[in-house]
């Protein structure tokens, strides 16, 4: 029933558009034929209108996907170089958190470990809305970070790196069958916020699938229990998004400027020292306003990662705009 209430919105959407093409085209004819400039001018008023509304509908057929509509993952994992990439991880984790809060997505935490000295080691979170993962989906992969280093006396320039994974929550609908046989469970204390029982007791719970080699982590429950159906969840989830990638990877085999956006890819360089600028490694889009960026304004840079993704082509700022 979603499905079909989908397909009838925007059916309805476009049949409409139709019409208010059809009377604002109207409106400019009569308008030139009597010399009446007010009735042209609310033609082309509805004109300019009906372009935004076009670019808006535009915008939302990029996010058909087969698991786009669903709540998203998002890890994030402190690359090398200790307290600097940690900081670096941490100010990524804020950046989704405020993205998210922008577009009035919940967000729930699944996993955080503190870093030894400042920031994060790794953080695990979920975008709950409409389209999460869709808009999300091409934020997969390495994001670096040059800056001057508040940690370092001598204020020299550093270069960070972390990584971020995205994949989507599993519905209930689709079955995802894992042999128990094929994971390792371990238990530990949990490391965050929680008072003395999550501390004392190893409720935190980390499964390790063998063939993949894929990992997940939850400490968010104060029940193992909970922690451990929790964590089943995401590693289904994770093998659900492996299988689409497998798909998409072997549709776009042929296209030669398709950018393979996996794990321990590049995508990203956010400069802060000796300039100003924010730029997409896979389609060219730059901002000159990192701090904005890092604020949760990352929606040009999505929209353009997800033309990309479909048209194979390289889309450029002017494309955007």
């Amino acid at each position: 029933m979603r499905e079909r209430n989908l397909l009838e919105e925007r059916l309805g959407s476009l049949a409409k558009l139709e019409r208010e093409l059809d009377d604002a085209s109207t409106l400019i004819e009569l308008g030139e034929s009597e010399g009446d400039a007010a009735t042209e001018n609310e033609g082309l008023a509805q004109l300019r209108a009906l372009k935004s509304e076009g670019e808006r509908r535009q915008l939302e057929a990029l996010l058909s996907g087969e698991a786009d509509a669903n709540d998203s993952y998002v890890e994030i994992h402190a690359g090398a170089g200790g307290t600097e990439s940690c900081d670096w991880a941490r100010m990524l984790l804020r950046m989704y958190v405020r993205w998210a809060e922008r577009r009035k997505f919940a967000v729930e935490f699944v996993e955080e470990t503190a870093g030894e000295e400042a920031g994060i080691k790794s953080a695990t979170i979920v975008v709950k809305g409409v389209n999460a993962h869709g808009w999300l989906k091409t934020e997969s992969g390495v994001h670096r970070l040059v800056r001057i280093s508040p940690f370092d006396a001598n204020a020299r320039r550093h270069t960070s790196f972390a990584s971020v994974w995205v994949y989507p929550v599993v519905d209930d609908r689709i079955q995802i069958d894992v042999n128990e046989v094929d994971c390792r469970i371990d238990t530990y204390r949990s490391s965050g916020a929680g008072g003395q029982h999550v501390n004392k007791t190893e409720s935190a719970v980390r499964i390790t699938h063998i063939p993949t080699g894929i990992v997940v982590a939850c400490q968010s429950e104060r029940s193992q229990h909970k922690n451990r159906a929790t964590a089943w969840n995401m590693l289904r989830a994770r093998l659900y998004e492996l299988e689409l990638q497998k798909r998409e990877d072997k549709a776009a085999a042929d296209a030669a400027s398709k950018t393979d956006i996996g794990w321990g890819h590049q995508i990203r360089s956010y400069v802060l020292q000796p300039y100003q600028m924010v730029k997409d490694l896979r389609t060219g889009y730059t901002s000159g306003a990192p701090a904005d960026v890092l604020d949760g304004d990352l929606d040009p840079f999505m929209e353009a990662s997800l033309a990309q993704r479909l048209s194979g082509r390289t889309v450029h700022v002017e494309d955007v705009d």
